[in-house]
């Protein structure tokens, strides 16, 4: 941060006066601490491993050689469409507060639930996934521990505890961390990447271009029975569920230096990277397979399997180590974001207990509340979800599969409203990071139409009870907001409000001689 001067420091401030808040989180991010904790969450050693059969068991090589950079396109037009509003309007929450000024309060509150429950269930699902990379790598093989319920939350509620502490201690111990995890994930990614080249029987390229239909049976039930083209399609939820989470860039905004810079360029870069370096890293473990007949009926052990079959032990549990530490530094980054989204919120007004939530650590300048909250909201959601199932699907899984179709259409809200606010008063002003109004537009409409194809995706069986879910949550919040919270939620300061809240902030900083 030694570029950091005092000039840049009051452009951070003004920036956040003019949008009519104080700086109380503590701004410590460098550009590529903010590009870290978007990185971290997307983690494509976690996502990219964890749900490895959607492809493998789906299209086959195809999914990862065509699938995987097809997926990739659809998030990054999903970042680069964020990127150009947050560089306008860089604030913790920044989904919520785009969604309120580029609407009005509704699409703004209605905007914050859904990026909120997308954000706190994919916590979840990420330490679910640790523990089931964890049980797979270690657990079993080394203690000999069976997957039951007890052993399952209490191993969440463990590292789920741990993200949470070190979020509590401070944004500048989360960002050291996050930064290590940038650097590891690389490192790591590229190790496996070159130990799968190293134990391919052979190199046959056209495997990642050769498309199969492993629907069914032949692919451990993974999807059901359906056709060749169907199952291409589903298995672009690979990349595109691997690929989320750049938002952290956004709810980060308040504690990055140079906020307006590097806020975008961290969303875009974090999906760019993992674009290349999955893609590398998916394409060498296809290669490895001895057959891909034989790694489709593996289902979601495919990776596993593979791996034992190929590498040397210790090779094998060296990397597993690694993985297993990114797969933990993601749920750190995780929790990160999901507590800066409860802050946000909170201090407008947006949640029970909203005072309590809104709360910052005078000592640790973090929202210690909102940490918390947020990870303990996260494990009793797992335990809760898996304890029911509905026909054969665990509640769990269709619920984490309507989730993510949340944060999406959290992030198509905004970009959808931007289009059509761009020109207005609402939105005069591109930020210091600009496409151009044409190209923002381009990337706006290509949003809607791969918002329809995620939902689509989304529903598909055997999570079609996702389709009814969401459907659910938004007659539930049309009746909770014409019913109460239409009166009660003012939202964020918008007009005259901006004026009267920085006139209270420079008499405040004036009182403790920081004016």
């Amino acid at each position: 941060m030694s570029d950091y001067s005092d000039t840049d420091k009051k452009d951070d401030v003004s920036v956040l006066h003019a949008m009519g808040y104080a700086q109380e989180l503590e701004r410590r991010m460098s550009s590529f601490s903010n590009f870290a904790v978007s990185f971290s969450i997307i983690c494509i050693l976690s996502g990219g491993i964890n749900s490895l059969a959607q492809a493998t068991s789906g299209a086959g090589g195809a999914a990862i050689g065509i699938g995987w950079p097809l997926g990739c396109f659809v998030s990054a037009v999903f970042a680069i469409a964020m990127a150009q509003i947050s560089s306008a309007y860089p604030t913790a929450g920044g989904l919520y507060h785009w969604g309120s000024i580029l609407g009005n309060r509704f699409t703004g509150w209605l905007t914050a639930w859904f990026n909120l429950l997308g954000l706190v269930t994919v916590l979840g699902a990420i330490n679910v996934g640790t523990y089931y990379f964890f049980m797979g790598a270690f657990g079993t093989p080394y203690f000999g521990w069976a997957d039951t319920t007890v052993v399952r939350i209490v191993f969440l509620v463990a590292i789920t505890g741990a993200q949470a502490l070190v979020n509590h201690m401070g944004i500048g111990l989360t960002a050291k961390l996050t930064d290590i995890s940038g650097y590891l994930i690389f490192v790591t990614s590229i190790a496996l990447a070159l130990v799968c080249l190293a134990s391919a029987p052979s190199y046959e390229i056209s495997r990642l271009f050769t498309f199969a239909n492993y629907s069914g049976e032949a692919g451990g039930n993974v999807w059901p029975q359906t056709s060749g083209t169907w199952v291409f399609l589903l298995g672009l939820l690979l990349p595109i569920y691997t690929i989320t989470g750049y938002d952290a860039s956004a709810h980060t905004s308040e504690e990055t230096i140079k906020a307006a810079h590097s806020v975008p360029r961290g969303m875009v870069m974090s999906v760019l990277w993992s674009a290349i370096f999955g893609y590398i890293m998916l394409s060498s473990f296809v290669l490895m397979l001895p057959n891909m007949d034989d790694a489709a009926k593996q289902g979601w052990n495919v990776f596993f399997w593979a791996m034992d079959t190929q590498v040397n032990s210790t090779i094998k549990d060296i990397l597993y180590l690694a993985i297993l530490v990114c797969q933990w530094l993601c749920g750190l980054a995780t929790v990160t974001s999901v507590s800066r989204m409860i802050f946000a919120f909170s201090r407008d007004g947006g949640l029970p207990a909203s005072r309590a939530l809104a709360k910052v650590s005078p000592t640790y300048r973090t929202p210690v509340a909102a940490i918390w909250t947020g990870s303990i909201l996260a494990v009793l959601f797992v335990w809760g979800s898996s304890l029911v199932s509905i026909g054969e699907t665990p509640v769990y899984t269709i619920v984490v599969s309507c989730t993510v179709i949340f944060l999406f259409f959290s992030f198509a809200i905004p970009i959808g409203l931007g289009l059509f606010a761009w020109g207005t008063k609402k939105w005069d002003k591109m930020g210091p990071w600009n496409l151009g109004e044409g190209m923002f537009k381009l990337f706006a409409v290509l949003t809607i139409l791969a918002m329809i194809l995620i939902f689509v995706l989304g529903i598909q069986p055997p999570n079609e009870w996702a389709l009814y879910i969401t459907v659910g949550f938004l007659v539930l919040s049309g009746v909770i907001w014409f019913g109460f919270e239409s009166r009660r939620f003012r939202g964020p300061p918008i007009g005259d409000e901006v004026a009267r809240r920085q006139a209270e902030i420079a008499a405040a900083e004036k009182a403790v001689g920081q004016g």
